[in-house]
């Protein structure tokens, strides 16, 4: 729910009043970027739950349906589905990959980080960076009004991560990394394909293909852009103190 908060245009303009929250509250901390970081990303969802909640008491509050229901929160019981059609691009889990000829669960991801130079680094930078991913599972986050997929994956840790002297990027799937920051929007990343490396033993290269298109055989069952292929199954979504941890 805060990576889907975080990525949300609307929300943008609360989240640097968030920040300035903190700094006023905790005027010592002020310069100390990390640690301004992680105090919002553990008391934000709640502090726009209330910031919003005041707004919509007020006369000509100016707040919109989406972002009323996004304060709010997504639904507890969230489905996971064991594939997505989106925009034409068909993603499957990597337990569906496993039992399928065809493979669908490789993305990848451009995404702005925070870098930090060592453990007592206190003020990281941020700056673009790559990420090499397998879709492990496919949540529907349910707004009430309206739902945001979201994948949950492995993402390759850098260390796993070469680029051969051809110019190929090669990376070695066992190592899987940042654990703490494993969802991303469906609509973010793009799908890329792993194939072994007859060279390299452990090793895949990663493939980016042109976008193989899907007929839509569902009907009436779209949401937007959005197909459900399958049946769900449902789980339950983990209380607020845990989520800020998970998305």
């Amino acid at each position: 729910h805060l990576y889907v908060l975080e990525n949300t245009e609307e929300v943008l303009p609360y989240i640097e009043q968030h920040m300035i929250h903190i700094k006023a509250a905790y005027p010592k901390f002020r310069k100390r970027t990390k640690w301004l970081q992680d105090k919002h990303n553990s008391t934000f969802i709640q502090w726009l739950r209330f910031k919003v909640q005041s707004e919509l008491e007020e006369d000509n509050h100016g707040v919109s349906e989406n972002l009323r229901w996004l304060a709010a929160g997504p639904n507890m019981a969230v489905p996971l589905y064991r594939n997505y059609l989106i925009k034409g691009i068909k993603f499957n889990i990597k337990a569906q990959d496993d039992v399928r000829t065809t493979q669908n669960s490789g993305v990848y991801l451009l995404a702005q980080t925070m870098q930090v130079a060592s453990a007592k680094d206190k003020n990281p930078i941020l700056s673009n960076m790559g990420f090499y991913g397998v879709i492990q599972e496919i949540w529907d986050l349910d707004y009430q009004k309206f739902t945001i997929p979201v994948f949950r994956c492995d993402w390759i840790d850098s260390s796993g991560l070469v680029v051969d002297e051809l110019g190929f990027t090669l990376v070695d799937l066992s190592k899987i990394g940042h654990r703490n920051d494993q969802f991303v929007l469906a609509s973010q990343v793009k799908q890329i394909f792993f194939v072994d490396d007859p060279m390299h033993r452990g090793w895949s290269v990663v493939l980016s293909m042109p976008n193989r298109e899907y007929n839509d055989v569902i009907g009436d069952e779209v949401l937007g852009d959005v197909i459900i292929e399958c049946e769900p199954f449902t789980r339950g979504m983990p209380n607020v103190d845990t989520f800020d941890e998970l998305v």
